[in-house]
């Protein structure tokens, strides 16, 4: 059976494993954490932008086209002159709308990373404690958002972690109380007690800190 001052001691040793992890500089240099939802993202966002600012070019086309047709009633060469400067003009337009259109799907990628970057960040830390790995406390890179849900992550672990401490107080207590008691029991009671001790034993093996 574990002892209660084994699992203290090895609850320390994990505190202090997760506060050196914690202690380490954290970077994050891939943009594209989750690829699906920041293209989509990105994508979405392009697109509603280039049909909105689509209406600009096409009234500047269209105001000089209007401009060649009534120069061309009267000066056939300034209409020949205007044409050259709407096709000219046509071109840097579209030009321009696919820059801007490249710009900003690049800023959404870069938007977007800060919002999967926590998300990644959650997931990596549940999983640590669904893995019965303390990781320490969660913590985002400076300049992610949503840096109050790890807070709020933080806390409710460990009011999590104070009460499995108060249980396993009292289960060491428990176990005690069996082990003296097994000594002055029938030997026909004491199978039951054992089997009590044993299960009480893999609890406390089960026991493990979320930090």
């Amino acid at each position: 059976m574990v002892s209660f001052s084994y699992i203290i001691k090895n609850t320390e040793l994990n505190l202090l494993k997760g506060i050196d992890r914690m202690s380490e500089p954290y970077k994050r240099s891939i943009i594209l954490i989750n690829p699906r939802f920041q293209v989509k993202f990105s994508i979405l966002v392009c697109v509603f932008l280039f049909i909105s600012s689509v209406f600009y070019p096409l009234t500047i086309y269209d105001l000089v086209t209007r401009l060649v047709e009534q120069a061309n009633a009267t000066s056939p060469d300034m209409a020949a002159k205007m044409e050259s400067y709407k096709n000219n003009l046509i071109f840097v337009l579209a030009l321009f709308q696919l820059g801007f259109t490249a710009v900003t799907f690049i800023a959404c990628l870069l938007f977007s990373h800060k919002i999967a970057g926590p998300i990644y960040k959650v997931q990596k830390f549940l999983s640590a404690i669904r893995d019965r790995e303390g990781n320490g406390k969660l913590y985002f890179r400076q300049g992610d958002y949503f840096q109050e849900l790890a807070d709020d992550f933080n806390d409710t672990f460990e009011v999590i972690q104070e009460d499995y401490k108060k249980d396993m107080v009292y289960l060491s207590e428990v176990s005690s109380y069996i082990n003296n008691l097994t000594m002055v029991v029938p030997e026909d009671k004491k199978v039951v007690l054992d089997e009590i001790s044993s299960k009480l034993g893999e609890i406390q093996e089960r026991y493990h800190t979320i930090y």
